[in-house]
């Protein structure tokens, strides 16, 4: 596995991460926890060093699941997780906390979970409209001249958000959705992003499983799945944007790969600072996408690819209307 550095940051990961939500929140039933610590740990020996979590996936569970993993090779790997969501009494989200003191609070409860001394990279899950970014900015900078975070991070914030935080605290990365058919941020978001040095670390790069060419129309997901409320992944939307999983299938076939390595190394080979972190709870799974790290496109294949996608429009929004209204563009 081939390391890449997170812009300016001087924050050095693998070329691909792990996603670890999946293995306790939002895919149905939770794995057990020697799965799940398994499957970490085979991460680690193919060469992972960037691990993804949140207080509120669970809520606390999979801050618990990583950092057990993790223990015995903490020096050799980066652990990225998140604050920002208010969690009450019953581990229920209740909205959007940046409040300077839940910000502290967050991470010491943070740091034992994920047994600990320091976070590498630490977000903000959601960008609060109660809190001025420059006051979440300027905490982050003293847990970082405290020793407890590496560096700062930012999830589905825009420009705006991103430029004034920056401009308090250097961020190491910007974390949002981006796949071959979700690209919103090669408008405004890349561009800002190589300007002022910051790195990027897309989530759900292969569509929330869609873009592996595994599901069509007639697929279904578990009462507990969240893609059950994704509206571009209603059966009727799964049926209009199979374009996309052929492009793919088709670019796969000439390579001698799979949809999900081709949809990973096309996005591999957008900037030399984006580090996408798929998601799994399967191994095979797991040893497949790493894989596409050692995939490299011709010009010729990314021309075919692009000239494709641009053929086609996708059909759905990518959240439910609640979820939408936490993204601060």
């Amino acid at each position: 596995m081939k390391n890449r550095t997170l812009g300016t940051s001087g924050l050095e990961v693998s070329a691909l991460g792990l996603g670890c939500m999946g293995m306790s929140f939002g895919y149905g039933q939770p794995v057990e926890e020697a799965k799940g610590i398994s499957l970490i740990r085979a991460a680690v020996d193919l060469g992972v060093t960037l691990f993804d979590t949140a207080e509120v996936y669970g809520p606390f569970t999979n801050e618990k699941l990583v950092g057990k993993a993790l223990a015995p090779v903490r020096n050799q790997v980066k652990i990225a997780t998140k604050f920002g969501f208010a969690i009450d009494e019953q581990g229920i989200q209740t909205g959007l906390n940046s409040r300077p003191e839940h910000i502290r609070k967050v991470t010491d409860a943070c740091l034992k979970r994920l047994q600990t001394d320091h976070i590498d990279l630490m977000y903000q899950h959601r960008v609060d409209p109660d809190v001025p970014i420059e006051d979440v900015a300027g905490t982050v900078k003293e847990l970082i001249e405290a020793g407890k975070i590496g560096h700062f991070g930012l999830s589905e914030a825009g420009v705006d958000v991103i430029r004034r935080a920056h401009a308090v605290q250097p961020v190491a990365a910007l974390q949002s959705e981006y796949s071959l058919w979700w690209r919103e941020p090669e408008e405004e978001i890349l561009p800002v992003l190589e300007e002022l040095g910051i790195g990027f670390v897309p989530f759900s790069p292969l569509g929330k499983g869609f873009l592996t060419g595994k599901m069509d129309e007639n697929t279904t997901f578990e009462s507990s799945d969240f893609r059950n409320k994704v509206p571009r992944l209603s059966a009727e939307n799964r049926k209009a944007n199979q374009a996309f999983v052929d492009l793919l299938a088709e670019i796969a076939s000439q390579k001698q790969a799979t949809s999900a390595q081709i949809a990973l190394a096309w996005m591999l080979a957008k900037k030399p600072w984006i580090v996408p972190i798929p998601g799994t709870t399967k191994q095979h799974r797991l040893e497949e996408n790493m894989a596409a790290a050692a995939i490299e496109l011709t010009e010729t294949e990314l021309s075919q690819i692009e000239e494709g996608a641009a053929q086609i429009e996708a059909s759905g929004e990518r959240y439910p209307e609640a979820a939408m209204k936490m993204i601060n563009r």
